[in-house]
């Protein structure tokens, strides 16, 4: 064995031991409720022929950009697309990115600077935290929505410039931020609020615009991160806020001016996503919310879990305790998946459901009294 393979094996070894070690599953014939794929536009015909018709009228022939934006991959329609998306957010302007990670690394490694605080959620995405790592500034976590204890520091830190970092929806657990009093306190402390909308973009809000918008704060919160491999059903993500903004990410993110671009199919796709959800985020958002109360009120003995958005945690404990129930609920049709440590705290493991539009009443009631007992 070479010295690569053995170092490597003794880290295989830890998660085997600790019963989090990860392997690759096929797309399964069960029953759906582990995807982000809230609104089923991942296999929306619509969305695919529109695309098309698109790239038709483009008249494109390239599989690939060829390279990054600021070298071969821009093109005429991205501006398009970065004008709707900014409209739709109610925003001046909007940056595409390759992925939701992307778009977080982004922000966060290059516009805090060295001197700076950033403040953030304990449960923030990991991109969040790697973003945040390549920063210069200093950072601090705050207990998850806690905003008395958010306030303490930024008291402590008011003579630096700060940055809060916050979700609009959880992943892990399907909860909300209490964004108005976040924003309120920002605002009283000029600290600037960064909002990653991954999990609210198509669920909430008038066209699928998030839940900032839908609370009517878009003009108080200067940096949104949008991703589209959720509930758009397709690839890629945005940064939307100012005109300035656009322009400092264009000169100043390396996770922007390195990158190769994404072929010109995703950003049609990107396009046709929001177009679609012009015309039917209301039914959509209202069947996922029917969906949602379905579930719960057939949570027999699970009566204090509230579905605030598609995802629910049922929080079992204990790596392999948490996979034997996950493989249980897949046994019997139900593609459920376990969250294991060191994903979520120690303690915490879980078993992740996520509703869609597509799952059927009878389907969400048996596995919501499964679960139960």
């Amino acid at each position: 064995m070479s010295k690569l393979n053995e170092i490597l094996s003794r880290k295989l070894e830890q998660a085997h031991i600790k019963g989090s070690f990860r392997q690759l599953k096929h797309n399964s014939s069960l029953f759906d409720f582990c995807s982000n794929d809230y609104l089923g536009l991942a296999s929306n015909q619509y969305l695919e022929d529109r695309s098309r018709t698109i790239l038709k009228k483009l008249s494109h022939i390239y599989y690939g950009s060829g390279g990054s934006r600021l070298i071969s991959g821009h093109h005429s329609f991205i501006d398009e697309l970065e004008q709707l998306i900014a409209d739709t957010h109610e925003s001046e302007a909007s940056l595409v990115f390759n992925s939701g990670y992307n778009a977080n690394m982004s922000v966060l490694s290059s516009i805090p600077q060295k001197g700076d605080v950033i403040l953030y959620d304990e449960l923030c995405h990991a991109s969040i935290k790697d973003g945040m790592r390549l920063s210069f500034a200093d950072r601090y976590s705050f207990q998850h929505n806690d905003t008395q204890e958010l306030k303490s520091k930024l008291q402590k830190f008011a003579q630096k410039q700060c940055y809060v970092v916050i979700e609009s929806v959880y992943s892990m657990d399907g909860d909300l931020a209490p964004i108005k009093t976040i924003s309120d306190l920002c605002e009283q402390f000029q600290a600037i609020l960064i909002v990653d909308e991954a999990h609210s973009t198509g669920t909430f809000g008038k066209d699928g615009s998030g839940i900032t918008c839908d609370l009517g704060l878009a003009k108080h919160i200067p940096i949104r991160i949008h991703t589209y491999g959720k509930a758009l059903g397709c690839h890629g993500a945005s940064v939307v806020g100012s005109n300035i903004l656009k322009n400092y990410l264009i000169n100043f993110s390396r996770q922007f001016i390195y990158t190769t671009a994404l072929p010109l199919h995703s950003y049609t796709n990107i396009y046709a996503a929001y177009e679609y959800l012009k015309d039917h985020y209301k039914e959509l958002q209202q069947t996922l919310n029917t969906k949602q109360r379905l579930f719960s009120s057939n949570m027999l003995h699970n009566k204090d879990i509230i579905c605030q958005s598609p995802i629910v945690s049922i929080i079992i404990g204990g790596n392999e305790e948490t996979k034997t129930k996950a493989k249980s609920l897949q046994d019997q049709g139900f593609d459920v998946r376990a969250i294991l440590s060191p994903t979520v705290p120690l303690g915490k493991e879980r078993l992740r459901v996520c509703l869609h539009v597509f799952n059927t009443d009878e389907s969400i009631i048996q596995l919501a009294k499964l679960i139960s007992q």
